[in-house]
């Protein structure tokens, strides 16, 4: 995931994810795509804060680098 905070981009294609997280994620609205915004980065590599559809989650990292973006 290329964005950065306050920015938004279209979810081109989720990737070598686990199928159970992308389940979870797929829950709440999360799917190839669906606009979304990155909200924050937590410090020292920590999780980053997405918001989709309404929702506000936070994901690791190295998950967010399967989720390929096409930033608008």
């Amino acid at each position: 995931m290329r964005l950065q905070p306050g920015s938004t981009g279209s979810i081109h294609r989720i990737e070598g994810m686990n199928p159970i997280l992308q389940r979870r994620l797929a829950d709440l609205g999360v799917a190839e795509g669906v606009i979304i915004r990155l909200k924050g980065k937590g410090p020292f590599l920590g999780p980053i804060t997405l918001e989709c559809n309404g929702q506000l989650f936070a994901i690791r990292r190295k998950e967010a680098s399967m989720i390929e973006v096409n930033v608008s």
